[in-house]
């Protein structure tokens, strides 16, 4: 069989599979509330909440989009490397202030806990409305990236044989039904199974690019051969981008809201901490390796254009294939790790938006069964919404998709990250700053301006947000409220 067929195969098993984990997870829940449906009843373990946060963390942005984003600008992009690591160490900052709230109270979304920090207070309703907003809309682009990743992957992997429009539609399909029927159950343990299958994948394919170059300093050399500008040393406007994109994205994925929410889902403190610790390792495991994988691939497949770029990883899994039976089997099981780690996302995405969307915004009990149904009903109707937006809008990169939704979650972080650490933070301040930053982020997408003097709209319009939450919150004087 060619890889093309292997990878037809290995996809129709490997789908059949999720929906057998989906109906054993469906069999293993004790009750239909959202906690049991959304957080699987808090009763994450060390292992699973690792893997979960690791298969969420690295997704099609992280296996696609990253290594096209170091295939576009060169050697300067191994400052991705330095933006996850930045997301765990904020990380420390959230979870030992937030976790032992969620618990007392129940937490079950995000907006439970901008509710319960502002809810006595004028605008503080308004606030939590606008996080779930904000957050929905960040969701939503997630989701679409994940579809579109999804359907480049499959199309380039079986050769044409899955169409990209066929890719997006029945993977997308397979999400819903196991997400649906599993909860976060089914999420967290297809989770598991996705990120050992990524990380052996990844290392195997890196030390075959390696071995083929001729090693690092050779694969540097032809780099430089081909184009002398991806190994220049970079520029003070490049410098300020890699200190902006840091920030970006170190603050702004903290706030992810299922990454929130797999804080409120783990069965106890030191169980976060043990996988959390655990984290800090991954980025040299994930992000530089896919930023080499992107590297590579400047001197193997020349000129590609600016969203043929986010191919490179399929099509070096082709070339990988052409090597050999064993390097076909290989580059199959790398293959069925990359679209693992997308569509793990992808689940968590939706289980994510479909309880903002039910509690936050339609304002449902967070402990009504109608609440799970509604979430359910939400999450199928942006599922069909984004698999139909994905089908049509092509032409767009994935790290945009990142940086557009990083700006706006960005705009969130003083809602967290300041209301934990500051008592004295108040609710109107934090709806007018949450509405100047969202404002100019995105102003900045509808004039095309993306950065300025290298640093991203959506990383100024935080500053601006801070000061007028600083400012306003220490002009209105304190408040009483009893302590969380």
């Amino acid at each position: 069989m060619s890889f093309d067929q292997i990878g037809v195969v290995a996809l129709v098993i490997y789908l059949l599979i999720l929906v057998v984990v989906a109906e054993a997870a469906r069999r293993a829940r004790r009750e239909t509330s959202p906690a049991d449906h959304f957080l699987a009843g808090r009763e994450l373990g060390v292992f699973v909440i690792f893997l979960t946060l690791y298969a969420t963390a690295y997704s099609g942005n992280s296996l696609l989009g990253y290594p096209g984003e170091a295939y576009r600008r060169g050697f300067s992009w191994v400052m991705a490397t330095g933006f996850m690591m930045s997301i765990i160490v904020v990380f420390h900052a959230l979870v030992p202030k937030l976790r032992p709230v969620a618990v007392r109270h129940g937490f079950v979304t995000p907006g439970d806990w901008v509710r319960h920090r502002f809810g006595g207070e004028s605008g503080g309703g308004a606030l939590a409305f606008g996080v779930a907003v904000l957050m929905t809309v960040a969701l939503a682009n997630f989701l679409f990236a994940q579809l579109k990743a999804m359907g480049l992957m499959a199309e380039q992997v079986t050769g044409g044989l899955v169409s990209y429009e066929l890719g997006v539609l029945l993977l997308a399909a397979t999400i819903l039904v196991y997400e649906t029927l599993g909860g976060m159950r089914a999420v967290a343990w297809t989770d598991t199974a996705q990120s050992l299958l990524m990380l052996v994948g990844l290392a195997a394919l890196l030390a075959w690019l390696l071995g083929e170059s001729g090693g690092l300093s050779e694969m540097t050399r032809s780099i430089a051969l081909q184009r002398p500008e991806a190994v220049a040393v970079p520029s003070a406007r490049e410098s300020v981008n890699w200190m902006s994109s840091i920030l970006l994205l170190g603050l702004a994925s903290v706030v992810y809201p299922q990454a929130i929410q797999r804080v409120y889902a783990a069965r106890s403190g030191v169980v976060l901490r043990r996988a959390f610790a655990i984290m800090t390792f991954m980025p040299l495991t994930t992000t530089l390796v896919v930023t080499l994988i992107g590297l590579a691939a400047i001197p193997r497949f020349a000129g590609l254009g600016e969203v043929e770029a986010d191919r490179v990883m399929p099509l070096l899994l082709g070339a990988w294939a052409e090597s050999g039976p064993l390097f076909t089997l290989a580059a199959v099981v790398v293959f069925m790790g990359a679209l693992a780690a997308i569509m793990s996302t992808a689940d968590s995405v939706l289980l994510s938006l479909g309880s903002i969307a039910a509690e936050d915004l339609a304002r449902r009990p967070r402990s009504a069964e109608e609440t799970t149904r509604l979430g359910k009903r939400v999450a199928a109707v942006a599922m069909v919404a984004m698999a139909v937006l994905a089908l049509v809008a092509r032409e767009v990169t994935l790290w945009g998709l990142i940086e557009l939704k990083m700006e706006l979650l960005i705009q969130c972080v003083p809602a967290f990250l300041l209301a934990l650490h500051w008592r004295g933070m108040r609710a109107r301040p934090a709806l007018a700053g949450l509405l100047l930053g969202s404002v100019i982020a995105v102003s900045g997408v509808a004039l095309g301006i993306h950065r300025v003097a290298g640093l991203h709209l959506g990383v100024i319009g935080l500053g601006a947000n801070l000061a007028v939450v600083v400012l306003g919150s220490m002009r209105a004087g304190p408040l009483s409220r009893p302590a969380g």
